[in-house]
């Protein structure tokens, strides 16, 4: 008969963490709405293009494989608002994601009417939106995926637009290791 160690509490934590994770992930995917019009990039840039510092961009973090760039006018907008950042990831030299944060309720009114617009409706049957002070919208294309979170306690909320084709290496990013 094997005796193994006690777990002490912070790998409880961490097993605990996992199993959310794993068991939440299904729910995530299954909340989402099929993307209309799917733009397989972003604000005209394609997936996968090739991308580096320019006139338009300016590389601001070097993580090895992940690349991150900020556009160099100070005037940022998603549709009709104004944001407080956008930042442009690119996996091995080639475009791959775009985090956009914003602030106040009225910015994350106009950009959710926005997404809307874009890429389809939200479901809005009671229960498909979870309630409590975070708040997540999704939208799933064949090409890409938009997932909008917003804290209603802080009025902050942040956007990932993201290539459905460079997801995994974009969680992978440094990693050197193969499991």
């Amino acid at each position: 008969m094997a005796i193994y160690p006690p777990i002490d509490g912070s790998r409880w934590f961490l097993i605990l963490r996992m199993c959310a994770a794993v068991l939440l992930l299904p729910l995530a995917t299954a909340l989402a709405v099929p993307m209309h019009n799917d733009p397989n990039g972003f604000e005209g840039i394609p997936w996968g293009a090739s991308f580096s510092e320019s006139e338009t961009f300016v590389k601001v973090e070097d993580a090895g494989r992940v690349q991150t760039y900020e556009l160099k006018t100070a005037t940022r907008t998603l549709g009709p608002a104004a944001v407080d950042s956008m930042k442009f990831s690119t996996i091995d030299g080639q475009f791959a994601r775009v985090m956009v944060r914003y602030s106040g309720k009225d910015t994350h009114d106009r950009i959710l009417s926005y997404l809307q617009q874009q890429f389809g409706p939200l479901d809005q049957t009671p229960g498909q939106i979870a309630g409590g002070a975070v708040k997540f919208f999704n939208w799933q294309g064949a090409d890409s995926a938009i997932i909008l979170r917003y804290d209603l306690r802080t009025s902050q909320g942040v956007i990932f637009f993201e290539s459905e084709a460079f997801r995994v290496k974009l969680n992978e990013g440094n990693s050197s290791s193969n499991f």
